[in-house]
């Protein structure tokens, strides 16, 4: 019996061994845990296309699929959006899910690249399988929140927003932001003027903290204090033409006829078809009494971007009498 027991003992770690240098049972062996520890190294270094190379071999090299490790994944996905293709970042994190569905990670990851590509509606079907596996998971709550905002359904926004900062209470200030973005939607302007003051509290260097501030105010009729956080804006973002047209804008609306002209010069010698200046540009001439000038113009604008916002505003102006 001695000697039966031996045999058994032996025979259970020579398997033991077996299986630790060759994946038995699902285990990476040791080779395989080395390489995804380099390929780790290469992604903290900055070296991506070395991540993805070491990744790519250390997923593909196996049939056995228990192998193909969701972090593995994730981490070749990660490689490939800091090499800017996120496309291919997608691919591999879609592939990931038929192995691991209900990895929340994963969700989490493809969602959030749906919605930074703007597909909204797959991003939410992603981040509600992440909730439904974890209620609680702050960046899901936070990811599904934005979608919501994104589709136009910001009290919901809100309650999920609700939520997180319960769970993160020390959150990034550019989630009390998107929170005040809710409301500024809703043209609950103190609300929103409020909360975006919280996050500017943290952090004062972000232009849209700032365009938000302005927004808010420019609802509470301060229009003077209005245009002074849009400029602190334009300070932190001159490239953003954006603001410098909604400064334009705002300069027209006020009266400033002048510098509203002088702020669509500005933006149109660097952007000649910046719609949204030659728009306000011909509200200014209209002023100046070069109607004409104006209404060609607004039709031109129509002509060349009919589908946008800004667009259809300068077909009625141009239409009208």
């Amino acid at each position: 019996m001695m000697w039966f027991n031996r045999k058994i003992g032996i025979c259970i770690g020579l398997l033991w061994a077996a299986g630790c240098s060759s994946g038995f049972l699902g285990l990476s062996p040791a080779g395989d845990r080395h390489e995804y520890v380099s390929a780790r190294t290469a992604y903290e270094a900055g070296e991506y296309q070395a991540a993805v190379t070491q990744l790519t071999a250390y997923i593909y090299k196996t049939k056995n699929i228990a192998r193909r490790e969701a972090r593995a994944y994730r981490l070749l996905g990660r490689s490939y959006e800091q090499l800017g293709d996120s496309v291919r970042a997608l691919e591999v994190y879609l592939e990931a899910l038929e192995f691991h569905p209900d990895n929340v990670p994963l969700l989490i990851e493809a969602g959030r690249l749906y919605q930074e590509n703007g597909l909204t509606e797959r991003s939410m079907e992603l981040y509600a399988r992440a909730l439904e596996e974890e209620p609680h998971n702050a960046d899901a709550l936070a990811g599904q929140a934005l979608n919501y905002t994104h589709r136009g359904f910001y009290s919901k926004a809100r309650s999920l927003y609700d939520q997180f900062f319960v769970l993160r209470p020390q959150a990034a200030p550019v989630y009390r932001a998107r929170y005040a973005d809710t409301f500024l939607r809703q043209r609950n302007y103190a609300q929103a003027f409020i909360h975006i003051s919280v996050a500017l509290g943290q952090e004062s260097s972000n232009a849209d903290f700032w365009r938000i501030s302005a927004e808010a105010r420019y609802g509470l009729i301060q229009l003077r204090e209005a245009l002074e956080d849009l400029e602190t804006a334009i300070r932190l973002a001159p490239e953003r033409k954006d603001l410098l047209a909604q400064k334009a804008l705002w300069l027209y609306k006020a009266g400033e006829y002048k510098k509203s002209l002088q702020t669509t010069r500005e933006i149109l010698r660097q952007e000649p078809e910046n719609s949204l200046a030659r728009l306000v540009q011909a509200l200014n001439w209209q002023r100046q009494g070069k109607v004409k000038a104006a209404r060609k113009q607004w039709a031109d604008i129509a002509q060349t971007d009919p589908r946008s916002f800004v667009g259809q505003v300068a077909g009625k102006l141009a239409e009208r009498k």
